[in-house]
């Protein structure tokens, strides 16, 4: 993808004198970090209206509840890498969810401060329900693609995150 710059010519005021000044400026609605950015948070916001009204979880706890779902027995560590989720924001989240009684933690028997985390009966009873909302709401979105251009998206996402690792 092409970064698009525009080069534009100002004048700036300087002790009483102008001067002329060359800006790049950024074509943010162009600019691939800022358009991921920005479709991530429509894609979330419009899922999370679901899974919120229906079940009070936010797109954070939801993520938090998608990870121990698929990993039992996982740690705040190992989901804070999976989700990228900032810890602190991550550890109230897990509050939440353990107040609600959506998720259990337990303190591993040789390291206290290793905690592993679960889906309670509950917590499993809504990721049951949210799981195929979830699958419904990604086949609608890809519905403008057809089968080998799903394909080649989800190669290019896979090649586009090992160059962010690669480049970090």
């Amino acid at each position: 993808m092409q970064l698009l710059l525009v080069e534009i010519t100002t004048n700036v005021k300087h002790h009483d004198c102008m001067k002329k000044t060359k800006h790049q400026i950024l074509t943010l609605e162009r600019y691939l970090p800022y358009r991921l950015s920005i479709l991530s948070n429509r894609i979330s916001a419009n899922i999370a209206e679901t899974y919120s009204d229906k079940f009070g979880l936010s797109v954070t706890e939801w993520r938090i509840m998608a990870v121990v779902g698929e990993y039992p027995n996982v740690s705040a560590d190992e989901v804070s890498v999976k989700t990228q989720i900032e810890k602190s924001m991550l550890s109230r989240a897990i509050t939440k969810l353990l107040h609600r009684s959506l998720l259990e933690r337990e303190f591993g028997p040789k390291d206290k401060r290793r905690s592993m985390l679960r889906l309670t009966a509950t917590g499993l009873s809504v990721y049951d329900e949210v799981v195929p909302i979830s699958y419904d709401y990604e086949r609608e979105l890809l519905k403008c693609f057809s089968d080998a251009e799903k394909d080649q998206f989800s190669e290019l996402i896979d090649r586009l995150y090992q160059q962010a690792e690669s480049i970090s």
